[in-house]
């Protein structure tokens, strides 16, 4: 499918090396070992404050990420845009980038 559409100029808006990234992915996706995959294990030595930004309709990324998430990073923020898919900076940059910087100003 990736080679007989239009696959490949469509990711060619967001990404350098198209095949490198699509066939990286599929590759990773595809092996059995990645359905067991969970960073769950690593969360409770985060130390650093995280902001967390996802939209509702990301067809990569779930709500109950966000919150597993948050429930083992103490210091950790969330925003859960509305109406957006995978890519809220780029959908909403009106929201997400002063988000952003309320967070960081708050770092020091």
């Amino acid at each position: 499918m990736y080679e007989t559409t239009d696959l490949p100029r469509r990711l060619g808006r967001y990404h350098a090396h198209v095949d490198d990234t699509f066939w990286g992915w599929n590759d990773i996706w595809l092996d059995p070992r990645f359905r067991a995959w969970n960073i769950e294990a690593y969360l409770d030595k985060i130390q650093c404050p995280i902001l967390l930004i996802q939209g509702e309709e990301d067809e990569y990324g779930t709500k109950r990420q966000l919150e597993a998430i948050a429930q083992r990073v103490p210091a950790t923020q969330t925003l859960l845009m509305q109406k957006c898919g995978h890519s809220p900076h780029r959908d909403h940059p009106d929201t997400v980038l002063p988000r952003i910087d309320t967070f960081l100003a708050g770092l020091h």
